[in-house]
């Protein structure tokens, strides 16, 4: 339950008039028991001179004999000193009184002040008579004959006078004390404004402080711990107001920097929750520049592949890349690249996501694509022509030898160009199966498929008089397009073959590693140099062109062997030595 907080100064005001009015009753109630204590202590001291003036006048008169006498005496001597006088024996017994008849009264014995008068001192006791009917204060001092102690003579006086008296000083000092505190009220206000009037100021400034107005420092009043704490906020505004301008002018160097920025930048939390978006980003996806940070990246950017892309990044701690196509009025290619992202704590809070338009990349790939291919289609039939008409000469037996030389090489250079156009038009076909949604899979076996190469090659291999040697595990099987697959095989084996030397070895084998499975085709031929290998998959590249030409190359086959594999979503890997050979590993992902 929230309670109600009250101001300092209704805190303090308070505090001081009780602290005023609890020393003003201790004090008073000092006083009063002081003065109590000195009246009767006065009192005590007179009945005693008194009690000793009466032993005086009564020395002779404890016999006995003239007990009505002793009456007599007391109560004259009782009248003249307003005092009620008692004689009493040793043993307790009432001789005289001057205000009741002593035979009408109690054994006086076990009174408290005869008590300490037996024991040799002066007794005092301040009781209610109930003779009397009033509250009095007893004297008794003890009389001795010759050394020994033959009774007491007790003095009384009524203690209401000074009971009566001691209230009216009561009152007066309660009205003083009264009129002290109404007059100190005042100071105590002023004293309580005094100590909370700055911690007032200092709230004031605090919030405008909050409100971003640290240009106004703080007033310097009140004790020494006040001003310091004023001096020290006012430091603390001129160096937050120094952070600020600092934070503002880098967010504005940021804002700059992502705004010039051709891609587009996306920062997700944790929660899949937008923090920031650059112009890029927004124009990509047909949003306001100014978005809402804190929304859910589900409620502002509605593309499924992109959502599960994100999660993905968010799911796991290295660098994630991938290619998305975004489906809408206006397709679109992305690559897409999400990194980590570090907070100051060195904790993840996120992910940066960088998107790169391809789409005009695609669309030239398309246009050169579409060319390739309807040129490749176009030579066909002047390729077939020539070729027809070239045969047609080549049987005639009316050329000489050196028309014969022509025509051959005629002949050659026309089966390079056919092998070339048909490279193309196969790598326009597996690019053109990859852009309309990919090639259709199944899981399949892959002994039959690793056959089915090898007796594709088998005239090759006569050929070149190489022996091949297949290892294939009959269980492993792959989810794969198998005419697409045993292609890229065919190429791998057609150029191992080529490479090696005549009477070599190739080895075509299919293995299961730990996460992949692997189709390895290699030979131990004139191998490949190392600056060659990151370039072997590139079109029309040659690592030896001279040697490859003769061999009737097209520089085309690994280049298909690549996308072949992009395909499949797998990835081929070369290992080569030069002089002793080259291993090409094609690594299909496992079927779940």
């Amino acid at each position: 339950m929230n309670l109600k907080k009250r101001r300092l100064v209704w805190q303090l005001y308070p505090s001081y008039l009780i602290l005023v009015y609890l020393v003003l009753l201790v004090v008073g109630w000092y006083v009063s028991g002081e003065l109590r204590r000195f009246h009767y202590e006065q009192t005590s001291i007179d009945l005693g001179a008194r009690a000793r003036l009466v032993e005086y006048q009564l020395k002779g008169e404890f016999s006995g004999r003239d007990q009505r006498g002793l009456t007599e005496l007391v109560k004259r001597l009782g009248e003249q000193s307003g005092t009620r006088i008692t004689v009493i024996l040793s043993d307790g017994l009432v001789l005289a009184d001057s205000h009741d008849n002593a035979l009408l009264m109690d054994n006086h014995g076990q009174r408290p002040e005869v008590l300490q008068a037996f024991a040799g001192q002066q007794g005092t006791s301040v009781r209610f008579s109930h003779t009397l009917g009033e509250k009095l204060m007893y004297v008794a001092v003890p009389v001795y004959e010759t050394g020994r102690l033959i009774g007491y003579i007790r003095t009384a006086l009524s203690v209401s006078d000074i009971d009566a008296t001691l209230t009216g000083i009561y009152w007066q000092l309660a009205f003083g004390g009264l009129i002290i505190a109404v007059l100190l009220a005042p100071i105590c206000w002023w004293i309580s404004r005094r100590l909370s009037r700055p911690l007032e100021l200092m709230t004031i400034g605090a919030q405008r402080f909050s409100r971003g107005e640290l240009d106004i420092p703080l007033e310097v009043t009140g004790s020494e711990e006040t001003g310091r704490l004023a001096g020290a906020m006012n430091q603390m505004a001129v160096d937050l107001a120094e952070k600020i301008d600092r934070e503002v002018e880098q967010r504005r160097e940021i804002e700059a920097i992502l705004g010039c920025m051709i891609e587009g930048i996306v920062a997700i939390d944790g929660g899949e929750r937008v923090i920031r978006m650059n112009s890029a980003a927004a124009a990509l996806f047909d949003l306001s520049p100014n978005l809402k940070p804190g929304r859910p990246i589900q409620e502002v950017i509605r593309q499924a592949g992109l959502q599960r892309f994100i999660r993905q990044a968010l799911a796991q701690q290295e660098t994630l890349e991938d290619e998305l196509v975004l489906h809408g009025p206006n397709k679109r290619y992305l690559h897409v690249q999400a990194t980590p992202l570090i907070g100051e704590r060195k904790e993840r809070v996120g992910v940066l996501v960088v998107l790169h338009d391809l789409t005009r990349l695609r669309q030239l790939e398309t246009v050169r694509r579409d060319f390739v291919a309807n040129v490749s289609h176009e030579l066909k039939t002047p390729i077939t022509a020539i070729r027809g008409a070239v045969e047609t000469l080549l049987d005639e037996n009316t050329i000489d030898s050196a028309e014969q030389r022509f025509l051959e090489i005629i002949f050659k250079q026309n089966e390079r160009l056919n092998a070339l156009v048909e490279d193309l038009l196969d790598l326009a076909r597996i690019e053109q199966g990859a852009m309309q949604g990919g090639w259709e899979m199944s899981d399949s076996f892959l002994c039959p498929v690793l056959e089915s190469s090898r007796m594709a090659c088998e005239s090759l291999l006569l050929q070149q008089q190489i022996k091949l040697k297949l290892n294939c595990p009959e269980h492993l099987h792959a989810r794969i397009n198998a005419p697409l697959l045993e292609q890229a095989i065919i190429n791998l084996l057609t150029n191992a073959i080529k490479y090696s030397d005549p009477g070599g070895e190739v080895v075509l084998e299919a293995l299961e590693l730990e996460s992949k499975i692997g189709i390895r085709v290699q030979d131990f031929g004139c191998g490949i140099e190392k600056e060659h290998q990151s370039r072997i998959f590139e079109r029309f590249y040659r690592a030896d062109q001279a040697r490859s030409r003769n061999l009737g190359g097209t520089g085309l086959g690994l280049s298909i062997v690549k996308h072949v594999a992009q395909a499949h979503r797998a990835e081929v890997k070369v290992t080569s030595v030069a002089g002793e050979g080259s291993s090409f590993t094609l690594l299909l992902p496992v079927v779940p």
